[in-house]
């Protein structure tokens, strides 16, 4: 992808070509797509061989894992099953201070682009779905983001009345990875019928409107100390926008907050939020060099 001579917008790039990025002096480089993949793969390769040839690094799914003995517990998992329950096992309490310290400095809503393993097939229904649109054979629907929170609140509430993890049947993130780890299951046919409603009907659907954990990660990702910097570099071409399908949180790099941040003497501001996932599209396609990954807490160290 050679974002310095072409504009690299959905339209105009090809799946294939947002692997490898291109630099000014025309060096390939991995594209931050590449690394989020490898990553993601790597963590569920590990789920499947610890279950599979007992390597014991990486145990358990998404859900519940111990990485070489240390627990660590989803939060919203948690969540439920205090409410469900009234109860927090130790190695839960444990668990979840851990994941909750980790995101705090990595990074909130990380969660989803460089962890989830239905971030990977939401990715490529994704490409489908702008395909399809392109030409005309479907359109491109669209909601209120903020619906989000009323599934979050919704699924919480579903677990205090009925004493059961209501969301865990329709969480499309646990089953896939209860698949890969532990192998086939019925469910799956939920996962595509998920997976098909976003080809055909809504763009990243479960991610940007219901899936009540990656809501819980962007609630910490408002006080994350890894964060996207924007920088006065940016000529406001708006590709950014154009591949980010939470494009809300770049509302900064529109071109009528100029004139404020002139009055200001700003140069550079932190995209602060929540539902910024850190993927890094946004850098693998900025030709002004305009965004990029920053840590926040930088001058204490």
């Amino acid at each position: 992808m050679d974002k310095f001579n072409t504009r690299a917008t959905i339209k105009n790039t090809s799946f294939l070509s947002t692997f490898m990025d291109r630099t000014n002096d025309g060096k390939k480089k991995l594209s931050y797509r590449t690394k989020r993949w490898v990553l993601i793969i790597s963590i569920h390769l590990l789920f499947f061989l610890s279950f599979a040839i007992d390597i014991q690094v990486l145990e358990g799914t998404l859900n519940g894992s111990r990485f070489l003995g240390f627990h660590m517990i989803d939060i919203f998992s948690t969540m439920q099953l205090y409410l469900a329950t009234y109860q927090l096992p130790i190695n839960m309490i444990i668990g979840t201070v851990t994941i909750i310290l980790l995101y705090l400095f990595v990074g909130g809503r990380s969660y989803c682009a460089w962890v989830c393993p239905y971030g990977l097939l939401s990715e490529i229904g994704e490409k489908i779905h702008n395909t399809l649109v392109n030409k005309k054979i479907i359109k491109s629907r669209t909601f209120d983001n903020r619906i989000r929170h009323f599934f979050w609140l919704i699924f919480l509430v579903l677990s205090f009345t009925s004493g059961y993890l209501v969301f865990e049947t329709f969480n499309v993130v646990g089953i896939l990875s209860r698949f890969i780890a532990y192998g086939w299951s019925v469910a799956l046919s939920w996962v595509l019928a998920v997976l098909l409603i976003e080809i055909f009907f809504s763009r990243r659907a479960w991610c940007k409107y219901i899936c009540p954990i990656g809501t819980t990660y962007g609630y910490i990702g408002r006080i994350s100390a890894t964060r996207i910097k924007w920088n006065d570099n940016c000529d406001h071409c708006m590709v950014c926008h154009d591949v980010c399908f939470e494009n809300q949180v770049l509302e900064i790099t529109k071109a009528k907050y100029d004139k404020q941040r002139e009055e200001k003497n700003i140069t550079e501001e932190f995209i602060v939020g929540a539902d910024c996932t850190l993927c890094g599209r946004c850098i693998d396609v900025c030709h002004a060099d305009a965004l990029e990954f920053d840590f926040r807490l930088k001058s204490l160290i």
